[in-house]
């Protein structure tokens, strides 16, 4: 890790379009300026709360950063308008979510950007592969607890050999 880097975890998700692609893509954008450690394995997850609406594919992308939470964020803002997300709807149906789960031990309480993410510890499809990546992280009963069904399906292609399973 690079001085003043940290590890973070940026979580994706798509339910609308070529759902793989759009998780594809993110990837790469995210994986930009370097700082991409692994990604998770895709999972298809069933919806957690909106309205009636498809199955989800989700990962989670480890980055050792020094951007900031709110730099995350606005770089996560981007990958969604990349994939010309339309914000309608309250946990309704998109090409691309994109969301900061955690930011080293930071902690951002601001109406823009909560970090920890504030629910990622009740849903499965956020918690499966962050444990995949960093099972430190992940408390044992969180997985016992929280919602959703998941179902692996395979792997982000340009980072199919960077998974790791340990805390480093």
């Amino acid at each position: 890790m690079s001085p003043g880097a940290r590890r973070a975890f940026v979580g994706l998700g798509s339910n609308l379009g070529d759902r793989l692609e759009h998780l594809e893509r993110a990837a790469e954008l995210l994986a930009a300026p370097g700082d991409v450690v692994a990604a998770s394995s895709v999972y298809e997850t069933e919806p957690v709360g909106g309205p009636e609406q498809g199955p989800y594919l989700n990962a989670v992308i480890e980055l050792s950063t020094s951007d900031s939470p709110h730099r995350l964020l606005e770089r996560c803002r981007a990958l969604e308008d990349d994939a010309q997300r339309v914000r309608t709807v309250a946990f309704g149906p998109r090409t691309l979510d994109a969301d900061v789960l955690l930011v080293g031990d930071e902690r951002v309480h601001e109406p823009d950007l909560v970090v920890p993410h504030p629910r990622m510890y009740e849903r499965r499809f956020v918690l499966v592969p962050l444990a995949e990546l960093a099972p430190g992280l992940v408390p044992p009963d969180a997985l016992a607890s929280a919602v959703g069904r998941v179902r692996p399906v395979g792997t982000l292609t340009r980072f199919a050999t960077s998974v790791t399973r340990s805390d480093r």
